[in-house]
């Protein structure tokens, strides 16, 4: 896992609205938890909190606000606009030695062309990250994890992979990845078929009632 140093500044509790204009001036609030100590509160430039958020890999933040001491943290939550996708708040936890952790962590697949995709089958991501549970130095960018040797119908599991010094806390029955089969022209053509009702039994009429609904009312 990557240190990277991100520049932060205190601010004062915030209503909704003042909040709202913070962002269009191009901040993002957030929060830094540390230990057993109050809450801070703080903001960054969007540009300055975005590439720790949108990427594949793990960062430890290097945390300083007004030019303080620097704090060892981690993204532990982060909010995002509902249609836009933009960061609205996020929360960092600070890191104390041989105390562990949980995260999320990024799936990285990695092999040569499995044999199952060969043949011509699909691989399917199930999972892009997984909950670990860890001390902060073993803390790993990625979850490697080799699907090289699927073959055809094969899946890989939560609970086949093992790492080292790492604990998987997402459930051992979520699949990370598979090599499915293709569905074949024929049974896609039946589906259709299916969904148009041909061959079924035509329903009664539809009694449509009198009068309007409540939202018709309203």
């Amino acid at each position: 896992m990557s240190d990277t140093k991100l520049e932060a500044k205190k601010r004062e509790p915030m209503t909704k609205g003042n909040l709202n204009t913070l962002r269009k001036e191009g901040f993002v609030p957030g929060v830094f938890y540390s230990g057993g100590n109050e809450p801070t509160v703080i903001t960054v430039p969007k540009n300055k909190i975005n590439p720790f958020v949108f990427t594949s890999s793990s960062n430890i933040i290097g945390l300083s606000v007004d030019g303080g001491e620097e704090n060892r943290c981690i993204i532990k939550d982060v909010q995002f606009h509902p249609v836009t996708d933009e960061v609205m708040h996020f929360d960092l936890y600070g890191l104390t030695a041989g105390q562990e952790l949980q995260m999320e962590i990024p799936v990285l697949i990695t092999g040569s062309k499995p044999e199952g995709v060969q043949e011509g089958g699909i691989l399917t991501i199930g999972a892009h990250r997984l909950e670990v549970s860890c001390l902060p130095k073993n803390i790993p960018d990625h979850l490697e994890v080799d699907a090289s040797a699927l073959k055809m119908g094969d899946s890989i599991f939560v609970k086949d992979l093992n790492f080292e010094n790492i604990k998987i806390v997402s459930s051992e029955e979520t699949m990370v990845v598979a090599i499915q089969a293709p569905r074949l022209e024929e049974e896609v053509a039946t589906e259709e078929v299916d969904e148009l009702g041909i061959g079924e039994e035509p329903e009664g009429p539809e009694v449509i009632g009198k009068g309007k609904t409540d939202s018709e009312s309203e």
